[in-house]
Parts: structure tokens; C-alpha cells; sequence
């Protein structure tokens, strides 16, 4: 087996906690709309209840982007050159990544992600798939200019973003986001990105609020982390899971709101919530062409090409970063 031992660039304190989630929860509970970004959703446990959110009849995302790139395939192979090196964003269990990477040709591929003990298990089960292929995961924060590993420098990089991650931004932070991976994977670098649709809220909604209950788990289980991971004493019993469809944003949000006035302590700092008072811990912006391509424009991205499912929900852009213009 080829996989590397992955980079440790995710600052930690003595304690293991990494550094940024606790940064971002002290300043997220001091605004006046409490908000905690949702890349804090994904420690090991919130990775697996995302792996069966997938699963479940009314999160159709990941039906839909399989299907494109099980349909897709030859179109993939004619776009992108053979020999590169495949750079997954927030590679998670990297479940659509071996359609992908049997329709080309890679010379390496380079998960990144911020779930440590996640990223190792799923490369060591796509290393089981690809014995042949160079695995290089990387445990990183995405969010931020990323080292790649020694021996992919001079392999033309082809970024690999499905699911949808980037609707979970705000524009502001989605644009920082793709201008990073642009510095991370150079000049003349091409970008498999996903973006799902608007369309009925009804539909929307559901996706983010299962008649089983596992969004809601995935959502109380970042106050599980917090307490555990901030000796913080969070009710968990006093939130409520609610998912929103904002029309002006084109987005749902997902927030846990309070069922009652409480007080509670992070990291030794007092903090409350009224009743129906929300935490606000992720939005899922939808998209239509011209918005998704003018997001990839203002991050440096030039679209080439995009696929929809059969039904029409979701969509994969491939784009390609192209020399920086002041104009046409």
C-alpha cells in the first residue's frame, strides 16, 4: 500500500483541542446571532452521521451526484489529462472518489481533510482499491492555503470538491475558499467542484430535517463536542433541531433552538440563550448557472463544462484556473 503517513497541519493546543474550533465558538457565541461555522460539524462522529445522512430517502444530493459521475465518465476522461494528481477537499470517507478516479488516469491522489483518525481509515480503504495508486493523505484545514506533499509539485493537479461544500459558505468565504485552492493547486489547475440546485423549498427542507431524526443528531452532536471538547455544559435537552428555507439568501439554514431561557459555560466564559433564541451551525446555498459561475469567477475559476442529474437537482462543474485578468 502506497498511503503516506498524513501532514499534521492542524494547530492543537496541549490538550488535543485544535486551536481554530475553539476560536470559532467564542467568537460565534458572542455574536448577536450565535453562529458556529459548520466545518466544526465534522469531528469522527459527525463524519459517520454524515456518511448516514447520505443514505437516507430524502437527502438526494449524493444520489444525484453519483449519478453523474457514473454517467459522466467518459466525458471526464476526455476533459481531464491522465497523470494527474487528484486533490480532494474534505475527502471525508472519499465514497464518490473511486468513480472518479476509475474514469481517468491520476498519478497520485491527495485527501485532505480536518477529521484525522476519518481521513487515515477511508485512505487505507481506497488504498485497498488502487494498490497501484500514490495516496497521500493530508490532515489540514481546507479552508486555508494547503502544503501539498513532497513528489506532487510539478503533477498538473485536478481539485475534486463534491457534495456541494461550497454551499455551505457564505459568498465572502466561498469566494476566500476557491481563491485558496487556486494558490494551493497553481495556475492551469482544473477543479471538479459540486453545487446543488434551487428548487421547492418543501424539497429542501426535508433533505435537512429526516422523518429519522439523523440530521438533528448530526447537528446536536456538535454541542456534544463542544461540551466535551470545551469542558463547556451545554443543555442539550433545551435545543431543538429546525431547519429554514431563507428565499433572499437561496439557502437552508439549520439552528438549534433554545426551548427556554438557560445559561451555560464554554471554555470558562458565561454565555445564554432566550427562548427561541437560535444557534445558527450551517447554511446550504442553492445555485443556478449564473450564480454558480459567477462564484467560480470571483475565486479565480473559469467554468468549462457543467452535468446535471437526469432530474435535474444537482450539478459538477469542471473549471480551470486561468492566468489573472484586470479585463476582457
Amino acid at each position: 500500500m502506497n498511503t503516506h503517513k498524513a501532514l499534521q497541519l492542524v494547530t492543537r493546543d496541549d490538550d488535543g483541542v485544535a486551536t481554530a474550533f475553539r476560536e470559532d465558538v467564542l467568537r460565534g457565541l458572542n455574536q448577536e446571532q450565535k453562529a458556529i461555522p459548520a466545518r466544526w460539524l465534522y469531528d469522527d462522529a459527525g463524519s459517520q452521521l454524515f456518511e448516514d445522512i447520505t443514505q437516507l430517502p430524502e437527502y438526494y444530493p449524493t444520489r444525484a451526484e453519483t449519478e453523474i459521475l457514473k454517467e459522466q465518465s467518459s466525458s471526464f476522461a476526455e476533459m481531464i489529462a491522465p497523470g494527474c494528481a487528484v486533490v480532494e477537499f474534505g475527502s471525508g470517507s472519499s465514497v464518490k472518489t473511486p468513480l472518479l478516479l476509475s474514469a481517468i488516469d491520476p498519478a497520485a491522489y491527495v485527501p485532505l481533510d480536518i477529521s484525522g483518525d476519518f481521513l487515515r481509515a477511508s485512505a487505507k480503504e481506497l488504498a485497498a482499491k488502487f494498490p497501484s495508486l500514490p495516496i497521500h493523505p493530508v490532515e489540514a484545514d481546507f479552508m486555508r492555503q494547503v502544503e501539498l506533499p513532497t513528489g506532487v509539485e510539478s503533477v498538473p493537479k485536478l481539485g475534486f470538491f463534491p457534495g456541494s461544500t461550497i454551499g455551505n459558505m457564505i459568498a465572502r468565504t466561498a469566494v476566500d475558499l476557491l481563491r485558496s485552492m487556486r494558490e494551493t493547486l497553481g495556475e492551469g489547475a482544473k477543479l471538479l467542484i459540486g453545487m446543488d440546485l434551487i428548487k421547492d423549498a418543501e424539497i429542501l427542507e426535508a433533505a435537512y430535517d429526516d422523518a429519522a431524526g439523523v440530521t438533528a443528531q448530526f447537528n446536536y452532536n456538535l454541542i456534544r463536542r463542544i461540551n466535551r471538547e470545551l469542558d463547556a455544559d451545554i443543555d442539550l435537552d433545551a435545543l431543538k433541531h429546525e431547519a429554514r428555507w431563507n428565499d433572499e439568501y437561496a439557502r437552508v439554514e439549520m439552528h438549534l433552538v433554545a426551548q427556554r431561557d438557560f445559561k451555560f459555560t464554554v471554555a470558562g466564559r458565561q454565555f445564554a440563550l432566550a427562548k427561541g433564541e437560535s444557534l445558527h451551525t450551517e447554511n446550504s446555498h442553492k445555485f443556478n448557472r449564473r450564480t454558480s459561475s459567477m462564484m467560480l469567477l470571483a475565486g479565480g475559476w473559469e467554468p468549462q463544462a457543467r452535468w446535471l442529474d437526469s432530474k435535474e437537482r444537482f450539478s459538477l462543474i469542471l473549471a480551470e484556473a486561468r492566468p489573472n485578468r484586470s479585463a476582457p
